[in-house]
């Protein structure tokens, strides 16, 4: 079904619209708007509201180009400028905390599905079972480039590991539903940081 908005230059406006909304009313001294962000972080405003679009059809991420255009030039780029702000000496001072996580992090992409894999199989081999193209291990080889790279890392790793296109679509919605609940524990932890360090005793 053909999108609502089919222009980039259209979509582009809507999408900075909606980020310019946010900006705007999450800064607002209306009661109204900081009770509402007190509870409902920005960002995830950000992310949740283009998915409705999305989904009501308005605009297609799909068939826009704006994503390979976003992902190639303003990501680097803003990337760049993200970096210009680091505070080398606090990540010095965080001591082997930060390198712990760092590791930690990368570690459970690299095993998390293959240990999986094994628990599962421990009490039902048929669900995580499959063979030649249609093994769940290289579906799943999918979802970890996706964790990584993106979208178009998620492809090249269907391309490498050969992944059968019966079990590619159950891969992508896997990945997109964990990923988007991950993401809103995140987003909305983001916005709650005082309260999880004081719970949780942090002293960065």
């Amino acid at each position: 079904m053909t999108p609502l908005f089919t222009n980039d230059a259209v979509v582009l406006g809507i999408l900075l619209g909606i980020l310019a909304f946010v900006f705007q009313t999450s800064h607002s001294e209306k009661p109204f708007w900081q009770k509402f962000y007190k509870y409902v972080p920005s960002l995830l405003l950000c992310y949740f509201l283009p998915s409705v679009f999305n989904s009501l059809n308005i605009i297609s991420g799909e068939q826009s180009k704006l994503y390979f255009v976003a992902s190639r030039y303003l990501l680097p780029a803003s990337l760049v400028l993200l970096t210009l702000s680091i505070d080398f000496k606090g990540i010095v001072r965080l001591g082997p905390k930060a390198i712990i996580m760092f590791f930690a992090g990368t570690l459970g992409i690299i095993i998390g599905g293959p240990i999986a894999i094994l628990i599962v199989s421990s009490f039902a081999p048929d669900i995580v079972g499959g063979v030649g193209n249609d093994a769940v291990w290289r579906g799943l080889t999918t979802i970890a480039g996706s964790w990584i790279g993106g979208g178009a890392n998620q492809t090249a790793m269907k391309e490498v590991f050969e992944v059968s296109d019966a079990i590619f679509p159950a891969m992508i919605a896997v990945d997109v539903i964990v990923a988007n609940i991950w993401m809103a524990f995140l987003l909305y932890g983001a916005g709650i940081t005082d309260r999880i360090d004081s719970k949780l005793k942090g002293d960065t």
